[in-house]
């Protein structure tokens, strides 16, 4: 009698939500399961830490994607994902061509794009590029009031504070004086861990003079203008310093929303499209952090590998965030259970609540960076 095939997953990204799915998929399905990494990059960088950069920290740590998929045991394909054909089960690959499949995982993540002209806008991707002259005009006194604008919607937020932290810090040390504002379309800072950590995070933005607006739309119809709405109320500052907006992969083939996002189940399947997965910031989950990419991950694997014959039952997603919020001084530690878009039983502490104590809480790849890290050493 012949052996059972196995069961082909392609994975799709070469961020957190993918190497977490890939990860999980090893453990829970080891013997059940083949994988194929196909991702633009062939490198992951660990990009929640590249705030820090351009106030003179180390880049973040970068990893070889060869050997992390060789620690899976999954084929790396370094290319570009193109389209997915759903009723062949097909993913396409621009330069690789068809790539057949059982289950198919999209993670590649969402494309930052910038709102305002007239503003300097930052991501993950140029914290350096884009700050490190401003940091150093504050320094300098050259730089005496800059404005913190995140456009709306706005996935995650909490960069915005510890940009506007992190440079208060710095103009403290330096002995400048420096009004900060931030505009925000949150009711209040952070909203989305609950009441208790938003006072808290509250707190440390009065302590360092950092002045919010928050209920708040932004333009920036010229350099160094803020025009604030509701109430047309026109800020002046030396620079204007803004979020990007992100938008999803808009991927043919797939549902998506107005946006570009994919619509999924509390499964990690997407809408109406047996056999395909999302997980991170790809998917129409309006909150989008690192950590809960990684829960949707560990979602998703579970359901892939009870339908490749794993003894599991799949578990709905269930968002949790852990936020590490960098301030220039002691780092602060953030919980929150989620319902819908908001937090509800949130906590905030000086000391974290999860091991390993990093920037990212992921079941899988935390310790597994961790780990490699500390061979590294």
């Amino acid at each position: 009698m012949s052996a059972e095939p196995p069961f082909r997953v392609v994975i799709v990204g070469g961020g957190i939500a993918a190497l977490e799915t890939a990860l999980a998929l090893r453990d829970l399905a080891p013997k059940h399961v083949t994988l194929q990494l196909v991702a633009p990059n062939a490198e992951f960088s660990y990009r929640a830490m590249s705030v820090r950069e351009p106030f003179a920290y180390a880049a973040p740590s970068r990893y070889s994607l060869a050997e992390i998929a060789a620690d899976v045991d999954s084929e790396l394909i370094v290319d570009a994902f193109a389209w997915v054909d759903s009723e062949k089960q097909t993913a396409h690959a621009e330069q690789n061509g068809a790539l057949p499949y059982d289950a198919l995982v999209l993670a590649m993540g969402a494309h930052a794009r910038a709102v305002f002209v007239h503003a300097l806008t930052v991501d993950d991707g140029r914290m350096e590029e884009v700050l490190h002259g401003i940091v150093q005009d504050v320094e300098g006194g050259y730089v005496r009031s800059l404005a913190f604008v995140a456009p709306g919607p706005m996935g995650w937020p909490l960069p915005i504070y510890e940009l506007a932290l992190m440079t208060a810090r710095r103009a403290y040390d330096a002995d400048m004086q420096v009004e900060i504002t931030v505009i925000t379309p949150e009711d209040r800072p952070l909203a989305v861990f609950g009441d208790e950590a938003s006072q808290a995070v509250t707190a440390l933005l009065t302590d360092a003079g950092i002045a919010v607006v928050g209920s708040a739309s932004a333009d920036v119809p010229e350099a160094g203008l803020v025009v604030i709405r509701p109430g047309e109320r026109r800020l002046r500052a030396d620079r204007v310093i803004a979020l990007p907006q992100l938008f999803g992969p808009a991927v043919r083939g797939l549902p998506g929303d107005e946006h570009g996002f994919i619509p999924v189940d509390p499964y990690g399947q997407v809408l109406g499209v047996p056999g395909v997965y999302a997980a991170g910031d790809a998917t129409d989950y309006p909150i989008k952090h690192g950590g809960l990419a990684a829960q949707q991950a560990d979602t998703v694997a579970r359901s892939i590998a009870a339908r490749a014959g794993a003894a599991l039952t799949p578990e709905p997603f269930q968002p949790e965030i852990h936020g590490m919020l960098i301030t220039g001084g002691k780092p602060v530690y953030l919980t929150a259970r989620i319902t819908g878009a908001h937090g509800f039983s949130s906590q905030i502490s000086d000391q974290p609540t999860w091991t390993p104590p990093v920037k990212i809480a992921a079941r899988y790849l935390a310790p597994y960076l961790d780990q490699r890290d500390r061979a590294a050493r």
